[in-house]
């Protein structure tokens, strides 16, 4: 996906319990780790319950002490792990972790003043393999959101969790009666901070003849988790191009998607800039209002479990999350779910 090893925490390092791998692309930071150690029940316990997945979304903070300390006061459960410090000779960093939906956390990082390359501890990579200088770059730029699963009644209460403990706000949200296809529907709400850079989506299935695709990755997960990480760029048809020719694997959008967007633009004021044909080569997918347009794309589930995936998304004056394309992107999946035995009734 063009992201390089920026970072490295293991036994090399002075660390004995867990090796951590990080990589980087632009502002994107993901941090990959494993048990070093035969029955570290953190990860043992989360791997086997969930597989591959996202344990934690981690958010910069100004305060950590005062955020933990208004969080004990609403919800003393919500605390995994009080405030504490690490530090090297590049400076010191605050920490401290949260619980939200499922078996899913916060890292909460105050990071003012360190200057080190990424956290305590954390040394350049061993290795940087040559192939990853000549591979196109997708120049994908920083997180767009990040996706919560729910099982069915439980979206509500994680938006109020997020309300409640962190002080986020409401910002968007559809129901079942506008995002249904004829198997399956879903309910969706956002969640946002105070300044709105971090958008939080949370999706619940609702009834439908088949089992929806939410509910599928419950069961998969075992619960509640992230399903999605949606990425930004500046340029998705060059970064798409970038990606398929590393490799990436997209979900399969049908033809008549398109013949039904032409007809769509065509009575809207909104003029998409991009090249239609081009944009239906690549499968990527356009939602717009009168104000703007987004453009994004899906990968396929990054695991053998059908649980977590990536996004693409680019957008033009448009803070939406694809509601128009909602209906499409289940329709797709539901070609998936239908390969693996899933799209079943209930």
């Amino acid at each position: 996906m063009g992201f390089e090893p920026y970072a490295y925490r293991g036994l090399e390092t002075g660390e004995r319990n867990v090796v951590s791998h990080v990589v980087r692309q632009n502002d994107i930071i993901f941090v990959f780790q494993s048990a070093l150690n035969p029955g570290n029940t953190l990860f043992g316990d989360h791997i086997t319950k969930h597989g591959d997945a996202v344990k934690d979304v981690a958010f910069t903070v100004e305060d950590c002490k005062a955020l933990v300390e208004a969080t004990k006061k609403r919800s003393e459960v919500a605390v995994v792990k009080d405030v504490w410090t690490e530090s090297d000779e590049n400076g010191s960093v605050n920490f401290a972790i949260v619980k939200t939906y499922g078996d899913t956390t916060h890292t909460l990082v105050e990071r003012s003043g360190y200057k080190g390359l990424f956290l305590p501890g954390y040394k350049p990579p061993l290795f940087v393999p040559a192939i990853y200088r000549t591979l196109s770059v997708p120049a994908i730029h920083h997180i767009d959101h990040v996706v919560g699963n729910q099982p069915d009644l439980k979206m509500i209460p994680a938006a109020e969790w997020y309300e409640n403990n962190l002080l986020f706000h409401r910002f968007w949200s559809i129901d079942d009666d506008l995002m249904h296809t004829e198997y399956s529907a879903l309910r969706s709400t956002v969640v946002t901070n105070f300044q709105e850079t971090i958008k939080m989506p949370l999706n619940e299935p609702a009834p439908g003849k088949r089992k929806s695709q939410i509910q599928e990755y419950c069961e998969y997960n075992d619960g509640p988790g992230v399903q999605h990480i949606a990425m930004h760029t500046n340029d998705i048809i060059a970064a798409i191009e970038a990606l398929r020719s590393r490799g990436m694997e997209f979900l399969t959008i049908p033809d008549t998607y398109y013949v039904k967007l032409k007809e769509k633009l065509s009575k809207s004021k909104t003029k998409v800039k991009e090249d239609m044909d081009v944009l239906q080569k690549h499968k990527i997918l356009v939602d717009f209002d009168d104000n703007g347009y987004l453009l994004q794309i899906f990968t396929k589930p990054m695991q053998d479990r059908p649980t977590f995936f990536l996004e693409v998304i680019q957008r033009r004056n448009h803070h939406g999350f694809g509601a128009g394309n909602f209906k499409t992107l289940f329709e797709a999946i539901e070609i998936d779910q239908a390969a693996r035995g899933n799209l079943v009734a209930e």
